[in-house]
């Protein structure tokens, strides 16, 4: 096991973020208050077998954070639409670095994809969507982020078990309390996992005795294969392709819910956009259209589910699909 010291730079580090003004007697009952949540907590956790030395480490830390919750409460000025999306997010530069990635990181990727079966492009699409490859991971004290959104009580239900994992992963020595950084939201490293499907899903692909999803990219491509390939993903398979469907096109056979060959989908007036017509050995497909009729449609393979079990969003599925392909191409 590591052990728990906090370094001087992590302390101001963490001062800086976590430190709560108090000001009357409106602020000092919301500190008692917050406490004796963490009372709670703490019982919880040494009814859970983690050790004591770990719990006082983490709470000297854990503070009551106010930008946590107007993060959480903050509602997006404008939805973009799909286009806008893919515009924004899907850029040559990315695909670029994907590619230098690539290279970098071709033998290791090859061990990643020869264990788990998941193809090298989408491993380095899903890193670079979730941390832009390790540059954008968070400054965020883990414990006390997850601590203030399961005091808060409006998702208290989901955020006080992902502390209690947190804890779980600092008293297993994955990492030092002063490198468990991430999101407002609990997210951790360069894979952005929940402290919950780190326990389940990161993984030691190096062998160091522990899972580092934050400093260790053996860990950390291995961690993303093992987490899709669990949950499914076909490593034979793409994620699918944009599609033109007719004017006249019945769009109540469009959603998820829909699977067809693509010879059948041929038969009512889907084509391929660029690329290589169908050949009638792609898997069996769905139609999606992620703004409704009119806009772009995709024709998506099981992967494209997978994916969407890591973000439920088809915007972010399509995106993840795009970056690939051009990484594929070269």
């Amino acid at each position: 096991m590591m052990p728990f010291r906090l370094s001087r730079r992590a302390l101001l580090a963490a001062a800086s973020l976590l430190a709560v003004p108090l000001g009357g007697g409106k602020a000092a009952a919301a500190e008692s208050d917050f406490n004796g949540f963490l009372a709670g907590v703490r019982r919880d956790a040494s009814a859970q077998g983690i050790r004591p030395g770990t719990i006082d480490i983490a709470f000297r830390h854990i503070q009551y954070l106010p930008h946590v919750i107007e993060l959480d409460r903050k509602q997006p000025d404008r939805t973009m639409s799909f286009a806008e999306y893919i515009e924004k997010f899907v850029t040559q530069q990315r695909a670029d670095n994907a590619r230098h990635k690539l290279a970098e990181n071709r033998a290791l990727l090859d061990q990643v994809h020869q264990r788990f079966n998941v193809q090298p492009r989408f491993i380095l699409s899903l890193w670079c969507f979730e941390s832009d490859f390790g540059n954008i991971m968070g400054n965020y004290f883990v414990p006390a982020a997850l601590a203030t959104l399961a005091y808060d009580g409006r998702r208290s239900s989901f955020f006080r078990p992902e502390l209690l994992s947190a804890l779980k992963i600092l008293d297993q020595g994955h990492i030092r309390p002063d490198n468990m950084l991430g999101s407002w939201a609990g997210a951790m490293g360069q894979c952005q996992f929940m402290p919950s499907t780190f326990l389940s899903y990161a993984v030691d692909f190096d062998g160091d005795g522990r899972r580092d999803i934050w400093n260790d990219r053996a860990d950390v491509l291995g961690s993303v294969a093992n987490y899709i390939s669990r949950l499914g993903w076909r490593g034979e398979e793409g994620w699918g392709r944009e599609v033109a469907v007719p004017g006249n096109f019945d769009t109540s056979l469009a959603g998820l819910d829909s699977r067809r060959s693509t010879v059948e989908w041929n038969r009512l007036g889907v084509r391929p956009v660029g690329g290589a017509p169908f050949t009638g050995r792609e898997p069996a497909a769905s139609l999606v259209l992620p703004d409704g009729p009119g806009g772009t449609a995709l024709l998506v393979y099981d992967n494209f589910r997978i994916i969407k079990k890591w973000n439920n969003s088809n915007y972010f599925a399509a995106a993840v699909g795009y970056i690939a392909d051009r990484i594929d191409r070269g």
